[in-house]
């Protein structure tokens, strides 16, 4: 028998794959098929193969999800650039729209009432975690409603693990607020967030942003009840 084919068949019996065998002796696959065919392998040869395919396609999957998992990723950035340039600037009318949108979805929206009646002071008030939403909602109460930044207060709160002094200076920095305005920190989670999720997903508390102005308060509940009034003729 030929060296090369009886080292090949040495080879085969011990469980290498043709691949292995090719790499090794420099043979073609079509002829190790050829000379092969109808081979009995021993079990251990078999057991070695069986694991080499079950391995090869363990990593050809991982392979492959490695590869989807990159095209998602650059098909997300794609989107998401074209997104973002198609929004260039806003209009003042835009920008209220967007202001009244944040303060339906975020604002605080209930009558203050004593002793089962109304009061009559009422404050416009917005809380949030996201300082780019803030930073929004403050474009409006200046551009659109005409707000000065020493009428504006803020309280914020925090949890037990987080430090005062650096999260005052964080939302002073985010807001443009002079820092005398900040009047109140609060720790731990609001009555109202208990159990909707953990704090660790607000690494910069929450601010609460207010406006001590009643007749403002009413100006935003009516334009909100006029946006209501459209968007309900809309279904009609």
């Amino acid at each position: 028998m030929h060296k090369k084919r009886q080292e090949a068949l040495k080879l085969r019996l011990a469980g290498k794959s043709y691949n292995e065998i090719t790499r090794l002796l420099e043979i073609p696959k079509s002829t190790l098929s050829g000379w092969f065919t109808g081979l009995v392998l021993p079990t251990r040869a078999r057991e070695r193969l069986q694991k080499r395919v079950a391995q090869g396609s363990f990593r050809g999957l991982m392979k492959r999800n490695k590869n989807q998992t990159h095209l998602a990723r650059e098909r997300v950035r794609v989107i998401r650039n074209k997104s973002k340039s198609e929004i260039q600037s806003i209009t003042k009318n835009e920008l209220k729209m967007i202001g009244l949108a944040l303060y339906w979805a975020e604002g605080y929206k209930r009558l203050i009432k004593k002793n089962g009646r109304e009061v009559t002071y009422h404050p416009v008030s917005l809380s949030n975690s996201d300082p780019e939403l803030i930073q929004t909602f403050l474009r409006f109460l200046r551009e659109v409603c005409g707000v000065a930044d020493q009428d504006i207060d803020a309280d914020i709160r925090i949890f037990d693990h987080m430090s005062e002094k650096e999260l005052l200076l964080f939302w002073q920095k985010v807001t443009g607020i002079p820092q005398g305005n900040f009047k109140k920190t609060y720790y731990g989670v609001s009555k109202s967030s208990l159990g909707k999720r953990p704090f660790n997903i607000l690494p910069y508390g929450t601010i609460a942003i207010r406006v001590n102005n009643t007749k403002l308060f009413h100006q935003i509940m009516g334009w909100l009840e006029g946006l209501a009034k459209i968007g309900s003729a809309c279904n009609t």
